[in-house]
């Protein structure tokens, strides 16, 4: 009667909404207080200031046609205020005509990989990855390519990567930072990736597509620096969202953002323009498009995030858990205490622990936690952490 395809994916489908779900269940039957749920990376940090300002500002003022059609790739002068805080922040010369507005980061990858893939073409992950990376290239006929990562670090294993290219290798996407790890891939990494490209693309005469999925490149600790993918890689294609850098998870806003030294580039600006009407987005949604253009400069309270961050992880290391300390993103991933992480995290339900398993991200043996909660919630937790990890040390 269905899509065999969509029924099958549905047994597939996200951990992350799993546990949430049962987090549901636990709060019915315990209260809210005495469960831990670290499940969804749903931002906890409010909209900064100039959200609301901008939002009063275009609601309550006498601007004429706010609510009418505009053209596909967004309103003229939104995209030519990110192209130039993009030019700033890269030093690759950008305009308008670089950018497209899209319905969040998701719906942005969605237009790009319609804009690229020809059917069983392949798109290339670093594990640790956010699963609906698979969905989204089998969406548009392509197939997804794990490549593991150095578990030491979480940096991608630049020998496997380079092996696993091939001849219908059409893209590759990087997640800087990093969900679930936190991890932001240094510069040196990322320009071995470009080296590696360049050699594979003159071996197999094709061309290879960067796609830079960024929504946490705005939160970031410890002065950390997130380097420019537009000044290392060629074929670099940001896909870019304020659901985390301004709180606006709900409003589904983001942008895509092509790189000048594309060849062809006007064609593909052509292509996603037309993908973001085709695949039934038409635009973003108007009203937010002009309230992040007046918030471009402003961030949610990272600083409230870092002290989730140092306190979790100190106290979980305190316990012996095993974690690379994660530079940006609102995530931890440490190593879990068997080596089943689905074990792991049934078990860890007893205590009213709700966490999302490594297998979910493609990288079993681990666990994610999401931070970006309430910190008496995290501060209340730790009890059940010192009980957990008491179960596995009898």
């Amino acid at each position: 009667m269905f899509s065999e395809k969509v029924v099958k994916n549905l047994s597939n489908s996200s951990w992350i909404r799993l546990m949430f779900e049962e987090g549901a269940k636990l709060e019915k039957k315990y209260g809210k207080d005495k469960v831990y749920d670290y499940s969804l990376g749903n931002p906890y940090a409010e909209p900064p200031a100039e959200v609301t300002y901008s939002l009063k500002k275009h609601i309550l003022g006498k601007e004429k046609g706010l609510h009418r059609y505009m053209s596909n790739a967004g309103y003229p002068e939104v995209r030519e205020n990110i192209a130039k805080s993009l030019e700033k922040e890269s030093g690759i010369e950008l305009s308008k005509e670089n950018i497209v507005m899209t319905v969040g980061a998701a719906g942005g990858l969605n237009v790009v990989l319609k804009s690229l893939l020809n059917p069983n073409e392949e798109v290339i992950v670093f594990a640790p990855y956010f699963v609906e990376y698979n969905f989204y290239t089998d969406n548009h006929g392509g197939k997804t390519v794990v490549v593991p990562p150095d578990t030491s670090t979480f940096e991608p294993d630049l020998k496997t990567f380079e092996n696993s290219i091939t001849e219908k290798t059409k893209a590759i996407i990087i997640n800087n930072p990093n969900n679930p790890t936190g991890v932001i891939y240094s510069e040196e990494t990322l320009k071995n990736i470009e080296s590696i490209l360049a050699k594979k693309e003159k071996e197999f005469n094709t061309t290879i597509f960067v796609l830079s999925d960024q929504p946490y490149s705005e939160i970031v600790y410890d002065n950390a620096k997130l380097p420019s993918i537009l000044s290392i890689f060629k074929n670099a294609i940001i896909i870019n969202s304020f659901s985390k850098s301004l709180g606006l998870a709900g409003e589904r806003i983001g942008y895509i953002a092509v790189s000048s030294k594309i060849e062809n580039v006007d064609i593909l600006i052509n292509a996603l323009s037309f993908c973001n009407r085709t695949l039934g987005f038409v635009n973003a949604p108007a009203l937010f498009q002009k309230v992040v253009s007046d918030s471009l400069d402003a961030k949610v309270d990272i600083e409230a995030y870092e002290k989730r961050r140092n306190f979790l992880y100190e106290n979980l290391t305190r316990l012996g858990f095993e974690c690379v300390k994660p530079e940006g993103a609102f995530y931890l991933f440490p190593k879990a205490l068997i080596d089943d992480d689905v074990e792991f995290v049934k078990r860890a339900m007893k205590y009213n622990l709700l966490l999302v398993p490594g297998s979910g991200f493609g990288c079993p043996g681990y666990f994610r936690l999401s931070y970006c909660v309430d910190f008496n919630m995290i501060k209340n937790s730790i009890e059940a952490f010192e009980k957990l990890v008491k179960e596995f040390n009898k």
